[in-house]
């Protein structure tokens, strides 16, 4: 892409994350790289708790249950799920998307929240999302429900594989709106299937907008086409940042050649 056009000068992420981006590729090439923080922090927040409970609670599960016209009668055990209150929240990379989710499962569901992170964030943060710090494994041992919000790159890729999945509960849920890759979605397929897990919550996937067709027909998962950061409001904050990222690096408007969120600022130094 780079060598059809040499004369490109800035591209715009509309998106927190930029794996889809060769960065050092394009420092080389001098095109300067943006994305778009923080303006979806909270919605994406919103939507991982959604996505989570929805597995717990097997709603998807039901919801084809009685679309299909199974639905004849009632009984106790009917689709009996795990709950989100008083249970144990893992989440898998505490940036602020991380930490958004731990705070609505400390102070909105009474949960204990764990994390593991690639350094530990500092006394003050852990104690306002009420959150502890584990290992990997202990993590993956102890989580009732597991949320991942890593960023991906080549150290995270299949950070959560057949190994992984071995060590969680069997009542356990794993809920990825990070990023496709981050999860072996043949191996949770597996898992699935065998109910070595007992769901899971996918925002993403490998290879999207294709999705592993054994996820397709397992019923304990939760599906979603990468609409985490979805409502009004915060698509529109996500498209102003990313023209305002592109105004400023074409030298334009109050921030002329300095725009809110390089990913290469050694370039802006030049």
């Amino acid at each position: 892409m780079l060598d059809a056009n040499p004369q490109l000068k800035v591209v715009a992420n509309m998106a927190v994350g930029y794996n889809n981006f060769d960065v050092p590729a394009c420092t080389a090439r001098g095109v300067l790289c943006t994305n778009t923080p923080d303006v979806l922090t909270e919605t994406t927040a919103d939507f991982a708790f959604a996505l989570m409970m929805a597995t717990a609670r097997r709603i998807t599960e039901s919801e084809h249950y009685l679309r299909r016209g199974e639905w004849t009668k009632w009984f106790y055990d009917m689709f009996v799920g795990s709950d989100v209150h008083g249970a144990t929240l893992g989440i898998l990379g505490m940036g602020r998307i991380g930490q958004a989710v731990a705070k609505r499962g400390a102070h909105g569901f009474g949960m204990r929240v764990i994390y593991h992170n690639r350094s530990r964030l500092p006394a003050a943060i852990e104690a306002e999302c009420k959150a502890g710090y584990v290992d990997k494994a202990t993590l993956l041992r102890e989580a009732d429900h597991l949320v991942l919000v890593v960023p991906y790159s080549p150290e995270s890729h299949h950070a959560i594989g057949a190994a992984e999945l071995a060590l969680m509960k069997p009542t356990a849920t794993l809920t990825n709106i990070a990023r496709g890759g981050i999860v072996d979605d043949a191996a949770l397929a597996k898992a699935l299937a065998e109910r070595r897990i007992a769901g899971a919550g996918l925002d993403v996937f490998e290879g999207e907008p294709k999705v592993h067709p054994e996820l397709l027909k397992v019923p304990n998962v939760v599906l979603t086409p990468h609409i985490a950061s979805a409502t009004v409001a915060t698509r529109r904050a996500m498209a102003n940042l990313a023209a305002d990222n592109l105004i400023a690096a074409l030298g334009f408007g109050p921030h002329a050649g300095r725009p809110p969120n390089p990913l290469n600022p050694e370039l802006l130094q030049t």
